[in-house]
């Protein structure tokens, strides 16, 4: 489920009932810090999360079933089909499984069919101490659990710890009840009733942790106490793991927050010396990721790989404690394949379409910390005649929504498809991908050192003690040959290519990498030097020039402003968060220049410049914005929003320029001398 951040002036289609939100601020701490536990986290590390929208994916049981629901697919998924594809879910390399909520979501007498669909969810349960007879049974999901752990796969189920379906509410088996209203529920009085939830499954079943909906509508302090909660149901339980021993669930919590770097921290992770949850959903390099292979839902695309190391740069903005998990699509995302023909990037048809597929695979397979791959991205998979926006008031009847056209029917090969040649070759990729990153600690947890990117490509170099390797992806169609110099990635040897096995030694102190269009390498470093990677040092220069650049221009009131109405910063700041504050309104400074000078702290953050009523909507074309320098300014509108980064904390000059008639014409963002 998505934190819904659309305007408040915009309509909202029936669906965003599957994306309500209630921001939480963050609280100030009660009890003493509670750590996040090192073994789990040591751990988590190596997660290679496969994800299961349970009432699309498999129709393992033809007698049980919703028939409904969001999206395209058949709507019958259930535990039974699950347990049927295990072996496939292994085969490509991912060691644990999430399932959306698997919990009894009873029909109120009367309720219509929207609600009958939301019912299929998952995502608004009656009583989360029961399996849906629709999806199964307890024992059913007791077997389900038995044969992943036999695997030796985790198993997460998913949390939904904010809200539930309005009018029928089961107790604990202790008697507990959520407080308050259904959407959000309030805290801390229903911190009890969720601790026993995220307690009962993990003595009951022997689940490995939760994946964690909507998570900012729970306050920090309370998420601290749920953990604790998990940790002493995981602890004071054991089960026996594919080798035999005997092992305690592993206890892991993944929060879906969806929003900045910043807003994570604030709702999620908490600070650094008093953590709230120890993992969250990396959404900002998600984002990245595709609007630099293919295009995010709005059709922004064409980044290069300084946009991927900008956003790998923010994690910076964490705190030590936070364990980011990144994935590319889930059940609320447009598919990778669909967002690439939406783009007019490629279609299934061409060899691109599966080249850059591969590329973002192969960003996900080097990224340090847990990762997540929704079901079908693996083949590719897309949805049939979808690509453009579908119609707001139309696209839940067809399925064609964007959160959650991705909810088509699982093709799992050798149980419900054949797959074409092209789909079968991605997979294998896939799967070589996670043997790579399973043998190599250096993908999986090693540091980062960024050595190159620019619009062409991406390159960094990881370790984890002895284990070494050079990651290097183009972001371009074309071929390029990059010259390394072996002196400053940390080598003195040979180079082995861990996808293709060819070796590559330096020339003179040079390796000379060839690399075709949105091709990757994972480069082993075979003998490493005794300094290890010389990282670039960046100079950013975050001072313009000329009038927009300056903090203190006076008011101007003399009549000739080329606008009537006034125009605000509006984003998702800390400090406003989408609305339209006084601290953020524009100011006329003359020469047809309006100005708002503001406190920033350090992020990445997206913003459109707009009027209260957002009957005017402005934004930087190609809508990115760089400190210092000045772009183009056109109209906005939904989905137009500006992509900035702030390189560090300070005062920031927002300046918008029209033409005499009020047409938009040039922005700056500028730190303040």
């Amino acid at each position: 489920m998505k934190n819904n951040m659309a305007k408040t002036a915009i309509a909202i289609a029936i669906t965003s009932l599957l994306s309500a939100c209630s921001s939480t601020s963050e609280t100030t701490s009660t009890t003493p810090a509670y750590q996040c536990d090192p073994q789990m986290m040591e751990e988590s590390n190596h997660l290679r999360i496969y994800q299961i929208m349970v009432e699309s994916f498999v129709d393992g049981d033809n007698s049980i079933g919703h028939g409904t629901g969001y999206g395209t697919s058949h709507h019958n998924g259930d535990l039974q089909g699950i347990i049927d594809s295990l072996d496939y879910i292994q085969s490509l390399g991912m060691n644990t499984i999430w399932m959306t909520p698997i919990f009894e979501s009873a029909p109120i007498d009367g309720q219509d069919h929207w609600a009958d669909k939301l019912d299929a969810t998952g995502y608004f349960a009656t009583d989360f101490f029961k399996i849906d007879p629709r999806f199964g049974t307890m024992d059913k999901a007791k077997e389900l659990v038995k044969e992943a752990h036999s695997r030796g796969m985790y198993v997460l189920f998913d949390g939904v710890f904010g809200h539930h379906k309005k009018g029928l509410i089961k107790p604990s088996p202790t008697g507990k009840l959520p407080s308050g209203q259904n959407n959000p529920v309030d805290y801390p009085e229903s911190e009890e009733f969720y601790s026993e939830v995220a307690a009962y499954w993990i003595t009951e079943l022997n689940i490995d942790g939760w994946r964690l909906d909507q998570a900012y509508q729970v306050p920090t302090e309370s998420w601290k106490n749920i953990r604790k909660a998990v940790d002493t149901a995981s602890q004071n339980t054991t089960y026996t793991n594919n080798k035999g021993e005997k092992v305690h669930p592993l206890g892991y919590m993944v929060a879906e927050i969806w929003n900045n770097e910043n807003y994570i921290t604030q709702t999620g992770y908490g600070a650094d010396n008093n953590p709230a949850l120890c993992s969250a959903f990396d959404f900002p390099v998600r984002y990245r990721v595709v609007e630099t292979f293919a295009a995010n839902e709005n059709s922004v695309s064409n980044k290069g790989g300084d946009w991927l190391n900008e956003g790998m740069s923010m994690h910076s903005l964490y705190p030590k404690h936070a364990k980011p998990n990144l994935m590319l699509g889930n059940h609320d995302l447009v598919r990778f394949g669909d967002l690439l023909q939406r783009g007019n990037i490629a279609e299934p048809t061409d060899n691109e379409y599966w080249l850059r597929h591969k590329a973002a695979f192969s960003f996900q397979a080097a990224y340090s910390g847990p990762i997540t791959l929704y079901y079908g991205d693996e083949i590719g998979d897309q949805v049939d005649g979808f690509s453009s926006k579908s119609d707001k008031n139309t696209c839940a009847v067809k399925g064609l929504c964007d959160d959650h056209v991705a909810r088509s029917s699982a093709k799992i090969e050798g149980i419900t498809a054949t797959l074409t040649p092209q789909e079968a070759d991605l997979k294998n990729y896939v799967s070589s991908l996670m043997a790579i990153r399973e043998a190599h600690p250096a993908l999986y947890e090693g540091k980062r050192s960024h050595l190159i990117s620019n619009q062409k490509v991406y390159v960094d170099h990881k370790q984890s003690k002895d284990d070494a390797i050079i990651y290097m992806v183009s972001t371009q169609k074309t071929g390029q040959t990059l010259e390394l110099q072996a002196n400053k990635i940390g080598s003195k040897g040979k180079l082995i290519d861990l996808i293709t096995g060819q070796s590559f030694s330096p020339m003179g102190g040079t390796y000379y990498l060839p690399l075709s269009g949105f091709e990757s390498r994972f480069l082993k470093i075979d003998e490493q030097n005794d300094i290890g990677p010389v990282v670039p040092k960046t100079d950013i220069d975050l001072y313009g020039d000329g009038f927009m650049a300056q903090c203190d221009n006076p008011d101007i009131k003399d009549g000739s402003e080329p606008l009537q109405s006034t125009l605000y910063v509006v984003g998702d700041f800390a400090d406003s968060g989408w609305d339209h504050k006084s601290q953020r309104a524009y100011h006329y400074k003359g020469n047809n220049v309006y100005q708002a000078v503001i406190k920033e702290k350090r992020g990445a953050y997206k913003m459109q410049y707009a009027t209260k009523g957002w009957s005017a909507q402005y934004t930087a074309k190609g809508l990115t914005l760089k400190v210092g320098q000045d772009a183009p300014l056109i109209k906005g509108g939904y989905g137009k929003d500006t992509a900035v980064s702030i390189p560090e904390n300070g005062e920031y000059v927002w300046s918008l320029e029209f033409t005499p008639q009020g047409e938009p014409k040039s922005i700056m963002v500028s730190k303040c001398q």
